[in-house]
């Protein structure tokens, strides 16, 4: 384990890595107490935005010595940002998380224009928010996850060779949809928490429409915030409506799709939605 985080997460080790791309990955790997490898072999749950989600999320990888709601063993594996791009890593997630050609809704740059006004920015900071928008890279990045970060988790961890889960919140939601969409066999459960779907004419609608009529094997879990379909921000408004459209035309197929509706904001409802993922898809 580095030794900037020993005693900060218990059962977690740290390293970085540089994509086939030239972008530098900070990656945390938490592991059940007692966990061992040549007994147990578990699959993996990766989660996104680990600069922000790991201290929310690693913990509760206890939940699954819960004896009264007891989730299947799972390593989890965050995925953040590492070296001089820690320090950015609110706008270069943008360029990862978000799919190719996805239109910037006006509601969004509304709202990143008032983070300028209110002092929340800088100008220099919000134009290159904005920049990260416009030219987006989720699939380069599901590249990254599933062809050089997951093999070096097998070798390293011993890991299962299947059963393995993707969670991410905002606009690792509208990664882990896209994720799904793509029909990506490594996940057999996605996770996608106030998925930031910010258009009506979201890229996710125009995958869904090129699904037909197929369905994917994997799971899907969605939740949005009540307080974000209820508050005054246009932005998050637009988000929650957007995503039950989707919703809407998922389950009237049919297939393994399932949501929650939380009682929270889109900044306080990652844990609320991390645990109902992992209750909803990987209960035992």
């Amino acid at each position: 384990m580095s030794a900037m985080w020993q005693g900060c997460l218990a059962d977690t080790d740290y390293f970085e890595l540089r994509s086939s791309g030239g972008h530098d990955y900070g990656v945390w790997v938490t592991t059940p107490p007692g966990y061992d490898p040549a007994t147990t072999q578990a699959p993996v749950v990766y989660v996104l935005d680990g600069n922000w989600a790991v201290g929310m999320t690693a913990p509760l990888i206890v939940t699954q010595a819960d004896p009264m709601h007891k989730i299947q063993p799972y390593v989890q594996v965050s995925v953040g940002y590492a070296g001089e791009e820690a320090q950015h890593w609110a706008r270069l997630r943008n360029r990862d998380l978000v799919p190719p050609g996805e239109p910037v809704a006006k509601e969004f740059i509304d709202a990143v224009e008032m983070g300028f006004q209110t002092g929340a920015m800088t100008r220099e900071e919000a134009d290159a928010y904005l920049a990260e928008l416009r030219d987006t890279h989720a699939d380069a990045f599901l590249s990254f996850l599933t062809a050089e970060l997951h093999p070096r988790i097998e070798r390293d961890y011993g890991t299962a060779t299947s059963g393995h889960g993707l969670y991410g919140y905002s606009y690792g939601g509208l990664f882990s949809l896209y994720t799904w969409l793509t029909g990506c066999p490594l996940f057999e459960s996605v996770g996608a928490g106030s998925p930031g779907i910010a258009s009506e004419d979201s890229q996710v609608f125009a995958q869904l429409q090129e699904m037909g009529d197929s369905q994917h094997a994997a799971t899907l879990h969605v939740t949005f915030n009540e307080r974000e379909l209820l508050g005054d921000l246009a932005v998050y408004q637009s988000v929650t409506k957007n995503t039950a459209t989707l919703l809407h035309r998922l389950t009237s197929r049919g297939g393994a799709v399932t949501s929650a509706v939380l009682r929270e904001t889109h900044v306080t409802g990652l844990q609320a939605s991390f645990l109902s993922y992992l209750r909803t898809c990987r209960a035992r």
